[in-house]
């Protein structure tokens, strides 16, 4: 008997059935149809005919959830380095993402004056209180401490000169140069100093006519030690103020508040800045600060209202959900002694390193259940504070951590979960560092771990 092999179905006889409702109405017509047409031509390509109009709604199914799945999706950061500039830095609170959500639902007072009822300035949001917290005359926000650096050098040092220590003229995520910044902002870098000592006398002779502003780079993201030398900020001000000119300083990821209070490293903040004559101060709002991504600016009144003078500000601005995040994250500082359990950057810094052990203690099982055939331990480790602050120090962690055969089949695993993991893999491990998977996340992690998948 010659057996008959039925003909592919019609685009039109797939998006007539029952099983095709469901996918018009979550993905629409233009794009189901389009689905169903790129299926049946690669199957008449490929010379495969026959089979169920199921089959291929089923594929089609499959196509389409891929192509309308969120490319930005959340992920549980083991890598061991909290604020990842890859993972997008800090986590924000609660409180600062739904207040954000809200504004950008709605019609809000971004630039509405309720009492006059004319036009007002979307700074005045946050303004006030970035003055109460830092002590500055005046302040402003951009949409991250690069432009701030940008906006401030091209307002105050146009065609001009400013020397920078050869030691602070670092480069940050994605090959980004502070020397790049100040060419693209019009001003003209003007090198000081060796790479391990600056001393005052360099900045007095290189100061002259063409210069527009001294600067100074917070070496946020590494370390120069041994043979060193760098001018104070106080003695800085000193000599910018002597020859008429401002003091810049760049604090990179500074951050509000000492951070010795919860037993990290000392980092400076812009209020000791300030008080040691900078004119002008800039930092992030997205790593040690732990909000949105913004640049923060403050300074002397002066200042503040030349930089809202130039046209570029406008370029450089923060949306309305921005601003609303980073007003909710600046009044929390207002109450310092609850800051650690409110700020989730701070609360995953400062995590005992008995809470993090009892973490990767409760996941391991679910682990080595997953991959019996394997290694699977827990095992001390070193957690990096990362994204250009305090990048020597290392905070003491629990990690569990996988060896054995097909470790490159896990990780893929790993990465293809609804929410996925994102480890690290040295000295023949998979490395799961524990800091930043918080009790409330522990039940979510195990539970996706039991779905099918090839894990090698």
């Amino acid at each position: 008997m010659v057996q008959t092999i039925s003909p592919l179905p019609s685009v039109d006889a797939l998006l007539r059935t029952p099983e095709t409702a469901l996918l018009l109405t979550r993905f629409g017509r233009p794009a189901v149809t389009a689905a169903f047409r790129d299926i049946l031509s690669a199957r008449r390509t490929a010379g495969t005919f026959g089979g169920q109009p199921a089959e291929v709604i089923g594929q089609a199914a499959d196509h389409l959830a891929v192509r309308f799945a969120r490319s930005q999706r959340p992920v549980f950061n083991m890598t061991g380095t909290v604020l990842h500039t890859n993972l997008g830095r800090s986590p924000m609170p609660p409180e600062a993402a739904e207040a954000a959500a809200e504004a950008m639902r709605n019609a809000t007072t971004l630039e509405y004056d309720l009492e006059t009822g004319q036009r007002g300035e979307r700074d005045t949001h946050i303004s006030r209180l970035l003055c109460d917290l830092t002590g500055a005359e005046a302040a402003t926000v951009v949409n991250n401490n690069a432009a701030a650096v940008m906006l401030v050098l091209n307002t105050l040092a146009l065609g001009k000169e400013v020397p920078v220590s050869r030691g602070e003229l670092i480069e940050i995520g994605g090959a980004f140069r502070v020397p790049d910044i100040m060419s693209r902002s019009g001003a003209i870098l003007k090198e000081v100093g060796t790479t391990n000592r600056t001393h005052a006398r360099d900045y007095k002779d290189a100061i002259g006519p063409a210069t527009g502003a001294l600067m100074r780079v917070h070496q946020a993201n590494y370390a120069i030690v041994g043979f060193t030398a760098m001018v104070p900020a106080a003695t800085l001000s000193g000599i910018a103020h002597d020859a008429g000119i401002p003091l810049i300083d760049d604090l990179g990821s500074g951050s509000l508040v000492d951070l010795e209070r919860w037993g990290l490293p000392h980092e400076p903040t812009p209020r000791e800045s300030l008080e040691a004559g900078a004119d002008v101060v800039t930092f992030s709002g997205d790593k040690l600060f732990g909000g949105p991504q913004a640049g923060l600016i403050v300074g002397r009144g002066n200042v503040i209202a030349a930089l809202n003078r130039n046209p570029l500000k406008r370029a450089l601005r923060l949306d309305k959900g921005r601003l609303a995040a980073l007003e909710v994250v600046l009044r929390m500082y207002l109450d310092p002694d609850r800051l650690a359990e409110r700020v989730p950057a701070l609360r995953l810094l400062t995590r005992s390193e008995s809470d993090i052990r009892t973490t990767a203690e409760r996941i391991r099982g679910a682990l080595a259940a997953r991959w019996p055939d394997r290694t699977v331990t827990v095992e001390p480790c070193r957690s990096q504070i990362g994204s250009g602050a305090l990048p020597v120090d290392l905070l003491v962690s629990s990690a569990v951590t996988i060896e054995g055969k097909g470790l490159e089949n896990i990780t893929k695993f790993l990465r293809s979960l609804p929410r996925p993991v994102i480890g690290r893999v040295a000295r023949g491990q998979i490395i799961l560092d524990c800091r930043c998977l918080e009790s409330g996340d522990e039940d979510a992690f195990i539970a996706q771990l039991s779905g099918t998948g090839d894990t090698g």
